[in-house]
């Protein structure tokens, strides 16, 4: 079972969030939370697998709660958002946010989604995460004021620049392993020892890194 832990400050939104995360067999809510701060403590307590957080949350906002959830290592963050609050994209990007999902995503979307960042592979509806990569390795929403370091690639092998590559088209591992010719499992390895080696939190931190270095 995925333990979802099911943040958003609208009684109505989760309530119909909760609904559908329900409906899916191999899918448990674990807990909600009407707040940023209360989020944070019930993945402290819960230890869900995945975190669905709303952007928009009162006392503690949700860019600020992924950052503590995932610096803390409690859970994968789901995040919701829309492309008219992209300065929340971008935050929950830099706080290492796994995947983010459209708030009026189909129910079939959502769970699927859930399924996806579950399995670690991070990069989730493609229409929010490919603009979202172009946008960001443009420059937007970007505080680094620099380009990305082709230096920083250095201590990856050649496999795992070939896996980063793919990471930053958002493949997914299943992807990756068809167009590698490699098993499944070995694209996971590789992609969790890249991420390590960056010094990254993220999968799609890693596709931005991609991007922005032309892989």
């Amino acid at each position: 079972m995925i333990r979802v832990l099911v943040a958003e400050d609208q009684s109505a939104v989760r309530a119909g969030l909760v609904l559908i995360l329900g409906s899916a067999p191999d899918i448990e809510v674990a807990g909600e939370a009407a707040d940023g701060e209360r989020a944070v403590e019930l993945a402290r307590r819960l230890r869900p697998d995945v975190v669905l957080m709303d952007v928009q949350m009162p006392v503690l906002d949700g860019v600020s709660a992924t950052r503590r959830i995932v610096a803390e290592r409690l859970a994968d963050v789901l995040v919701l958002t829309t492309f008219d609050l992209d300065e929340y994209v971008f935050g929950a990007l830099r706080a290492g946010a796994a995947g983010f999902l459209l708030k009026h995503a189909e129910a079939r979307e959502l769970l699927e989604a859930v399924r996806t960042v579950a399995r670690g592979e991070g990069v989730v509806a493609p229409a929010v995460t490919r603009r979202l990569i172009a946008e960001f390795a443009a420059g937007a929403g970007t505080d680094r004021g620099t380009a990305a370091d082709p230096a920083v690639l250095e201590d990856l092998t050649r496999r795992e620049r070939e896996v980063l590559g793919c990471v930053g088209e958002g493949l997914s591992n299943a992807e990756i392993a068809g167009r590698l010719d490699m098993a499944e499992g070995t694209v996971k390895t590789h992609v969790s020892r890249l991420l390590a080696k960056l010094g990254l939190r993220s999968r799609v931190q890693a596709a931005v890194l991609a991007r922005e270095l032309g892989l």
